[in-house]
Order: C-alpha cells, then sequence, then structure tokens
C-alpha cells in the first residue's frame, strides 16, 4: 500500500497512533455505564458477566479501529457523496462483521474457561441489532477522525485551535485587517507584497518577502519559492512538475513550489 495514497505515513499515521488512548477512555466510559445498566436491569446475571460482555465488546472495537480509519483515509468527509458511500458503507459492514466474530470468539473462550457456554442467539436478528448499534458508531468514529484530523494539523503547523488571527496589512495611511484564514499566498511584487485573499481581493504592502516569513512562518505560511508564501493550511492539490519542482493547488490560486525548498514540500505532504 503507499503510504501517501492512503496517508498512512508521517503526520497522518501519528493521529491515529494518538487517538488509540483516547479511543480507550472513551470506551471505557461508555463501558461503565453499560455495565452499571446491565446490572441494574437484569441482575440475574450477576456483575461478572455485564463486565465481560461490555470488555470483549470494547477491545474488539479498539483493535478495529484502524477500518474506519482507513475508509476515511481514502474517503475523508469532503469527498464526494458518491465515493463516500462506495467506501463508507462497505466498511460499516466489515466493522460490524469484525466486531461481533470479534467478541463473540472472546465470550465463548472465557465462558469455556470458566466451564460455561456462551450462545449469541439467533446469528442473524443479532446481527442485525448490532449493526444497527455499529453503524451508528462507525459514523461517530469517522466524525470524530475528521475533526481530530483538523486539529492535529493545526497544532503541526505551530497554530494552537482557537479563534482566527488577523493580520493588518499597511499601504501607506490605510490599514487593512484580514483573518490569516482568509489568505491563501503572498507573493513578492518588487518593493511590495501582494496578499491573494479568498474572496479574490489582491492587497498590497511595503514590505520584503522575508520579513513577512519570519513573522508567519510559526502561524502556518511556507516558503515555498524566493517569490512566494503559501498558506499551508489551505493547499488543495500538490502536482509534480519534473525535475523536482511542483504546482500548489490553492483553491483557485496556483502557486509554484521550488525543488530548492525541500522542507517545505515535507511539511505540504504531511512527513
Amino acid at each position: 500500500m503507499s503510504g501517501e495514497v492512503l496517508g498512512t505515513g508521517g503526520l497522518a499515521r501519528r493521529s491515529l497512533l494518538r487517538r488509540y488512548p483516547v479511543a480507550a477512555i472513551v470506551v471505557g466510559a461508555v463501558g461503565a455505564i453499560n455495565v452499571i445498566t446491565d446490572y441494574h436491569g437484569e441482575p440475574r446475571y450477576g456483575l461478572a458477566a455485564p463486565i465481560l460482555w461490555e470488555v470483549s465488546s470494547g477491545l474488539t472495537v479498539l483493535l478495529f479501529l484502524w477500518i474506519p480509519w482507513l475508509a476515511s483515509r481514502v474517503a475523508p468527509v469532503m469527498a464526494q457523496p458518491r465515493r463516500r458511500l462506495l467506501v463508507h458503507i462497505p466498511a460499516a459492514l466489515l466493522f460490524s462483521l469484525a466486531h461481533v466474530a470479534g467478541f463473540v470468539v472472546l465470550r465463548k473462550l472465557v465462558y469455556r474457561l470458566v466451564g460455561a457456554h456462551y450462545d449469541f442467539g439467533p446469528p442473524l436478528p443479532n446481527f442485525l441489532y448490532e449493526f444497527a448499534k455499529d453503524a451508528f458508531s462507525y459514523a461517530l468514529i469517522v466524525a470524530a477522525f475528521a475533526w481530530t484530523d483538523h486539529l492535529v494539523r493545526q497544532w503541526a503547523k505551530g497554530e494552537p485551535p482557537g479563534p482566527a488571527q488577523t493580520f493588518d496589512i499597511r499601504d501607506g495611511a490605510k490599514v487593512t485587517r484580514v483573518r490569516l484564514d482568509q489568505v491563501l499566498a503572498i507573493a513578492s511584487a518588487g518593493n511590495y507584497v501582494e496578499f491573494v485573499l479568498k474572496d479574490g481581493r489582491r492587497l498590497l504592502m511595503r514590505s520584503p518577502l522575508s520579513t513577512l516569513e519570519s513573522e508567519l512562518g510559526s502561524r502556518g505560511f511556507l516558503r515555498t519559492h524566493r517569490s512566494w508564501l503559501v498558506n499551508a493550511r489551505e493547499m488543495t492539490a500538490l502536482k509534480p512538475e519534473g525535475s523536482g519542482d511542483y504546482t500548489i493547488e490553492l483553491g483557485n490560486l496556483t502557486a509554484p513550489l521550488s525543488r530548492r525548498f525541500p522542507e517545505a514540500l515535507a511539511k505540504l505532504r504531511g512527513g
């Protein structure tokens, strides 16, 4: 498998590993609530059986967490609806099958060790019941992945999540305050620099590009060319042009990425 195609390298892989402790805490909390509910609702089973049921279910959820994660890499939430359906429907079914099969096997093993027998019951009706719950859990997991991906990328680019930061563009006595998340790129224009905004405006400011690189480098902007700074968060595509050079797409804007800036290329690839 290609790490770049599936997002399994660099930043994406680290984001998956960071999810496991959080997922374990959430699964444990939900399991504890379910144990209490089962114990009070069906006291005839005692406390050991509900604990076993929830532990076996939680362990298999964590074991197969990679299924929704991998599907979310192939078809992220911003992908075309048809692609999302073609990927996530079979992935949700696979996740549910793996979850049910996993906890059934674990329960049968434990029951056998204590000289008892675990009966899952009628396979089809019980699987459909479990699939309804798993499909809902799967959707929540994929949504959580999208949200945490956004947060991880913000931290990786050097800007903590929170209210959008602003920057004052000065042209003589005129000051235009813009949100940095509205700036696609900054291009050198002689003694001036040109801020290219999402709304189509191009605002000039008298300043060397190197000064802005020092000021905005920690806020998500990368020097990709001697004449260009780009907002790394706004990149929508990265296309090779041969000889080690690339073209960066930022919505409707294109900017160059020179082979002389390998660190920028590595950051844009998420490595």
